[in-house]
């Protein structure tokens, strides 16, 4: 199924530097009309979604959510994709560019069920607040208190516009509020929020706070040669649903065995960030490499995430990364970077 044309989100709107620090003090504004939205209905949507996502979906009710993970049975990641429950559908938010995939591998699992998969990608704007004014704001012109538990959601207006309001799951290390509207009134609800004080922030800055806390992104830190234990996956799974594809194989490795590699962050003594694909090294031994880096303002350092080899995976570990001509000491970090 073709996906619908979407706009890229914009990379910055004139000083990245100064939407970063909007999101670390006060309140940013993102588009994220980039992503993709598949809409789940029919009365087997949620019975069918929890026999094959990694998380817990069929206990959830309306207005609730959960991050979660397709896998092939492998164990592999096809797909990271942000489950809404609403009334009468769920929506499932894939990342950008994977909403016609998530389609075409949840319909391939549909046999007598009554469910029916829509992509609606385009048709809705997602618009992102981040920082720690966000819930103020979201108050201030909603009179809604977000809901305190991650990926929930309640129904609303903003400045006469029916709105869903979602609680977020710190991508960027801040309070973060989702706003979903139709395509239509996604430039009314950005210029209110925008008048109510919200910065408008792109892709740069939120790519140098996810990277600070941590957040993996599909497409750079992770795809579908990852296996889920590889990563950070708390937030993605239920450690005791029943069967989904790949389950076996997530089990295996928690109760008797172990991964070969993890995602950590690595802080860089000096120089600039490393270009992705970067070798990590300790001697002459290749230990892994770089999935995306950035020079971190709080840190006043490059920083990175690396899949590294098991062995020097604690964090205070010393490697060398090198890049291009350029070989420069790195220290394994926790993640995240930024509390």
């Amino acid at each position: 199924m073709p996906e619908t044309s979407v706009r890229e989100m914009p990379r910055d709107y004139g000083d990245p530097v100064a939407e970063y620090r909007a999101v670390r003090q006060a309140v940013g504004v993102l588009d994220r009309s980039d992503l993709g939205v598949i809409d789940v209905t029919g009365r087997d949507r949620a019975a069918f979604l929890h026999a094959l996502l990694s998380n817990e979906v069929k206990a959830l009710g309306a207005g609730q959510g959960c991050a979660a993970t397709l896998l092939d049975v492998h164990g592999k990641v096809q797909v990271v994709l942000l489950v809404w429950v609403l009334d009468d559908r769920i929506l499932l938010v894939t990342p950008s560019g994977m909403a016609a995939f998530t389609y075409e591998a949840l319909d391939k699992y549909l046999f007598a069920e009554k469910v029916v998969l829509e992509d609606v990608t385009g048709s809705l704007a997602l618009t992102l607040l981040a920082g720690p004014d966000a819930p103020e704001l979201v108050k201030r012109v909603t009179g809604l208190v977000l809901p305190e538990a991650p990926w929930s959601s309640v129904a609303g207006t903003l400045d006469g516009v029916p709105v869903r309001l979602v609680r977020g799951g710190r991508e960027t290390g801040e309070p973060e509020a989702w706003i979903v509207v139709p395509a239509t009134d996604g430039a009314r609800v950005w210029d209110a929020v925008v008048a109510a004080g919200a910065r408008p922030t792109g892709g740069s800055a939120l790519e140098t706070l996810r990277i600070e806390a941590g957040t993996p992104r599909y497409g750079a830190d992770v795809d579908s040669s990852v296996l889920l234990p590889e990563i950070p996956a708390e937030t993605l799974l239920s450690q005791t649903k029943g069967c989904y594809p790949g389950q076996e194989v997530v089990v295996r490795i928690r109760d008797r065995g172990h991964v070969n590699r993890h995602l950590r962050g690595l802080v860089l003594d000096a120089g600039g960030p490393p270009a992705r694909g970067a070798e990590v090294r300790v001697g002459d031994a290749a230990v892994g490499h770089v999935t995306s880096a950035t020079t971190s303002p709080a840190l006043g350092r490059p920083i990175a995430l690396a899949f590294v080899r098991r062995a020097v995976a604690a964090p205070g570990t010393r490697v060398e990364v090198r890049d291009a001509e350029r070989a420069i000491g790195a220290t394994v970090a926790e993640l995240p970077f930024v509390r």
